[in-house]
């Protein structure tokens, strides 16, 4: 078993990083190389403005390659809960960018020739119990209503060609899809390359400061100067941009992925092909990757650390999911086994906007994976002075009360949702 994400192992190796000293004035430089930056950058890039990348580690290295490889439309809460906290027209808005968010994936992947094997899956909320199935279509019918009519509501009757596993029914998103993150993300950052931006890998932010109307970012390999500044960096976020640590929530997602099933497998497991989550609130997500391995992850543990340690003992609460989900699977091998940070927000909608001097995206609470590059080319069009589609524009943020950066109380918060999983 390789502990290590499946989506990086099986990608190719971006190639066209700068090389030499980070050095140089530019119009914009965007800090994070996932998929905000780069999609930022190769949208201000296109439009001809100077523009660096520096990332801390490699590409992809963060929440953008070690996800499920979901792009599910909807949002983190229920539509219902949207609405009451929101007001209906927000909600609205914000689910309708998650639409959008996935429609610009399809069209850039087409438009910059990258090989990631997007298609569109649709999404299957599995009620996991007969409670749960009510919820979900008491959601359904203001969700189809109001918002999205490409959805519809399956019985466990229904599912029995979907999934080889039983549940009290579910949700579809039909608009939802799925592709290869490792794949994605390399392709994502030749195309801003091929467009003029330059990209430094190995060039974490270690200090910054202004000088007029000048921002001076410093990394172990050299210092850069710029205009305006994009913060791309998510639950990676440095303490020297503290305002951002203090209201992003680093948590721990962590994956597993088998060996490649068999066509008898994948028969009897996920005929449906399409991209699953259930109801728990410590809950699990699946679906098949290209070479039909089972990819299935979790909240498996609160934790705020992803090592090769911590992502071991993940990894078995996983296999023990797996097996009481799909008991066909309970002894397949497993090939992968990964963790990584995902940035939730307090109320987990996330964030994008202007504060003091920064431009900045995140805290997509587990949803990063469609609306990232959608925001990242919002933010990019805000920064070249285009008509503003941000719809997380004005949302208040506050900062999470007692945090400053490690958050202690994430296995308080897993003791609480343990408790209502065995309630509710």
């Amino acid at each position: 078993m390789k502990f290590l994400s499946y989506w990086h192992d099986t990608a190719p190796v971006f190639s066209g990083a700068a090389q030499g000293p980070v050095e140089g004035h530019y119009d914009v430089a965007v800090i994070g190389g996932g998929f905000t930056g780069l999609a930022a950058a190769r949208q201000l890039a296109k439009a001809g403005t100077r523009v660096v990348v520096l990332e801390a580690e490699r590409v992809g290295a963060g929440a953008s390659g070690r996800n499920g490889g979901h792009l599910n439309n909807g949002l983190a809460h229920s539509y219902l809960s949207a609405k009451a906290e929101l007001g209906k027209e927000r909600a609205i808005a914000l689910y309708k960018a998650l639409d959008d968010s996935v429609d610009t994936i399809e069209a850039l992947v087409a438009e910059e020739g990258i090989d990631c094997n997007f298609r569109r899956a649709g999404k299957l909320k599995l009620a996991s119990k007969p409670q749960h199935f009510e919820a979900l279509a008491r959601n359904f019918e203001a969700l189809h209503a109001e918002a999205d009519p490409d959805t519809a509501l399956l019985s466990s009757a229904d599912l029995k060609s979907e999934i080889g596993s039983p549940f009290y029914g579910a949700m579809l998103s039909k608009k939802s899809a799925m592709m290869h993150m490792g794949r994605y993300v390399v392709g994502l950052a030749e195309a801003a390359r091929r467009h003029g931006a330059v990209i430094h890998e190995d060039a974490a932010v270690v200090a910054q400061g202004k000088n007029g109307n000048r921002h001076s970012l410093q990394t172990k390999r050299g210092t850069v100067t710029a205009n305006q500044v994009l913060v791309a960096t998510g639950a990676y976020t440095t303490p020297n941009f503290g305002y951002f640590r203090r209201r992003i929530i680093a948590v721990g997602s962590f994956i597993i992925a088998t060996r490649p099933l068999t066509d008898a497998e994948v028969a009897a497991t996920m005929p449906g092909n399409r991209t699953c989550v259930n109801t728990m609130n410590i809950g699990n997500y699946f679906r098949l990757s290209p070479d039909n391995r089972l990819i299935f992850g979790g909240r498996a543990r609160f934790s705020a650390t992803s090592d090769q340690r911590s992502d071991a003992k993940s990894g078995e609460i996983l296999r023990e999911s797996l097996a009481r989900i799909f008991p066909q699977l309970a002894k397949v091998e497993i090939d992968y086994c990964w963790g990584g940070l995902v940035d939730m927000t307090k109320d987990r909608y996330p964030r994008a906007g202007y504060h003091d001097g920064f431009w900045y995206a995140m805290g997509y609470s587990g949803h990063g994976a469609q609306l990232s590059t959608h925001l990242g080319m919002v933010m990019a069009d805000a920064i070249l002075g285009k008509s503003d589609r941000n719809p997380l524009k004005g949302l208040d943020w506050p900062a999470v009360p007692g945090h400053f950066g490690k958050p202690w109380f994430l296995p308080l918060v897993g003791m609480y949702y343990k408790m209502l999983d065995k309630v509710q």
